[in-house]
């Protein structure tokens, strides 16, 4: 039993931990005394700070990432029956959005080394079929590594599929294209459409909400309606006009609106957004010194100029073990993913162990650390202590 189990007196750090500051509180505030609670000024605001923060022509503001992502695929024009292809390893709503639209969700293996969506499985799996085959990729910026969209854009074209990035752990993260380029991540360059999230834990916490970015003006101006019911105001693009009074009902849409609450408190956490991206570096470089050529690492930790670091992941041997002895000692590490493909929805659909080798063998071994902006250099090195302590070291 460690320390913490005996305890309870030990501060318990989280994988991840929101941070709210007293300007945010007067940002929430200031519109809790405004005449606009939704549908105000607070939701232009924010999705044009985001957009610039991205590099990204257009933002559009919804209630929260998996919303965004729905929007995202029903924008490019799924429709039922039609594939798309993404990674195992992710949260259930990047694959999710797929099957909401009637479309069929088919994984391809990661990369073992990086964990992001291999670009060489996907093109295989694209190879095998008959061109059309195929309607669209979801890659995801896992743990905030970046996906090098400029390959999966040749591929896509090729074979005459969209893209969809799932940025959702990546705001601020970079790559580097072909060109030499700085490409950040949902700048719309090479993905049709990017997805955030603003999840408490993730680096803008705006309680729940999410952002679709694009360089498209037809896609934005689809999924800003889609968001609304489907409703259009717009004299110019209504089938008639009555008067002042009236809105048309153009498509079945969504009531996906953020809040003008969520998206000034979104804002505010903008303006801190690099700093808080700065700590995340230094904590994983820390954790990087420290574990790196480590006998109890099953693999190397992978190393991103342009990580973002929403999640810091090492591969541990007796992971497992680790977990719990952690737990005892308050120190709430977590696994991210279990890969989507052994959930019993997508095993009943077909999937089964052994499809994805690459994705299970990291299941077995990985495990995110904890890592936030607020984290002090002393939760960190109790952290690295404690798992020094269950290998029996130092």
């Amino acid at each position: 039993m460690g320390v913490g189990a005996r305890n309870s007196s030990v501060k318990k750090i989280p994988y991840g931990r929101q941070h709210i500051a007293e300007e945010d509180i007067q940002e929430v505030v200031n519109v809790l005394r405004s005449e606009r609670l939704t549908q105000g000024p607070a939701i232009p605001a924010f999705e044009k700070a985001f957009a610039r923060y991205v590099n990204a022509p257009y933002a559009v503001a919804v209630s929260n990432g998996t919303a965004a992502l729905h929007l995202s695929v029903l924008s490019l024009g799924l429709k039922p029956g039609q594939k798309v292809v993404t990674t195992p390893l992710t949260f259930a709503a990047t694959a999710n959005c797929i099957q909401y639209c009637g479309g069929e969700t088919v994984f391809a293996d990661i990369d073992p080394d990086t964990r992001l969506l291999s670009l060489a499985n996907v093109e295989t799996l694209l190879r095998s079929a008959p061109k059309g085959t195929f309607k669209g990729i979801i890659a995801v910026d896992f743990a905030g590594c970046p996906v090098r969209m400029d390959l999966f854009r040749d591929l896509a074209d090729q074979y005459g599929c969209w893209i969809i990035e799932d940025a959702c752990h990546a705001p601020g993260a970079f790559f580097e294209d072909r060109f030499g380029e700085t490409q950040f991540c949902g700048n719309g360059v090479y993905a049709d459409a990017s997805v955030f999230s603003f999840h408490p834990v993730k680096h803008i916490a705006a309680g729940e909400g999410g952002m679709i970015t694009t360089a498209k003006a037809p896609l934005n101006e689809k999924a800003r309606m889609l968001r609304t019911h489907g409703i259009q105001n717009d004299p110019e693009k209504m089938v008639e006009d009555h008067g002042p009074w009236y809105y048309e009902m153009q498509k079945l849409g969504f009531n996906y609106r953020l809040t003008d609450i969520q998206a000034a408190l979104g804002r505010s956490q903008l303006q801190r957004a690099d700093e808080g991206l700065a700590r995340r570096k230094v904590l994983a470089e820390r954790y990087h010194a420290e574990f790196a050529g480590q006998p109890f690492l099953a693999r190397e930790i992978h190393r991103e100029a342009g990580h973002a670091y929403h999640l810091f992941v090492a591969e541990f041997k007796n992971r497992d073990g680790l977990f719990r002895h952690l737990r005892e000692n308050n120190i709430y590490a977590q696994v991210h993913y279990i890969p989507l493909h052994l959930m019993p929805y997508y095993s009943q659909l077909g999937w089964q162990a052994g499809d994805f080798p690459a994705a299970e063998a990291y299941y077995r071994h990985g495990l995110s650390l904890p890592l936030f902006p607020s984290m002090s250099d002393q939760e960190q090195a109790r952290v690295i202590q404690s798992v020094y302590d269950f290998y029996d070291m130092r």
